[in-house]
């Protein structure tokens, strides 16, 4: 056993796991992050998509203590004090799901993007997005929902004052 010490969503934890253990299978049989899913077992999909250190992660590809001493945000984690994060509200009003089975990972994906780019032009958010794959809907409202995530993201900031 190991002990690892991690923050998720703004709660910290310390538990003993089992070295082997993957990062997702902590959030999920442990803490109970269940947005947070399996979908290939081979970190091709991206559904299990989380933000370590601020940065997106499939956390398939992570060991549970690779994450010891990191700040973990899952799909849970985004939203705050009950209201959707912008990106969220963006994929239910563009309709950027069908199954929703890769909505998780593809919202972690696109608010790590938005982050490092926040006025993406379709093809960046194609290439934003490459890493996360969806079986359903063809990517245009995804890529749609993003752009109307960055749009919103940019009215709030100017209306906020730039903060």
């Amino acid at each position: 056993m190991a002990q690892v010490r991690v923050t998720v969503d703004g709660v910290e934890y310390a538990d003993d796991v089992e070295p082997r253990t993957l990062l997702v299978q902590y959030l999920r049989e442990r803490l109970g992050k269940t947005g947070t899913l399996i979908g290939c077992d081979t970190s091709n999909c991206g559904a299990c998509t989380v933000h370590l250190n601020g940065q997106s992660v499939k956390s398939c590809s992570v060991l549970a203590v690779q994450a010891d001493g990191c700040e973990v945000t899952t799909i849970e984690g985004l939203a705050r004090d009950g209201e959707l994060h912008p990106v969220q509200k963006a994929f239910n009003e563009c309709h950027g799901l069908q199954c929703g089975y890769c909505t998780p990972g593809m919202i972690m994906a696109a608010v790590d993007l938005l982050g490092e780019n926040p006025d993406p032009d379709e093809q960046e958010v194609r290439e934003g997005i490459e890493g996360n794959l969806c079986r359903c809907t063809g990517y245009q409202n995804i890529v749609r929902a993003v752009q109307s995530a960055a749009q919103n993201m940019k009215s709030a900031s100017v209306a906020g004052g730039g903060n």
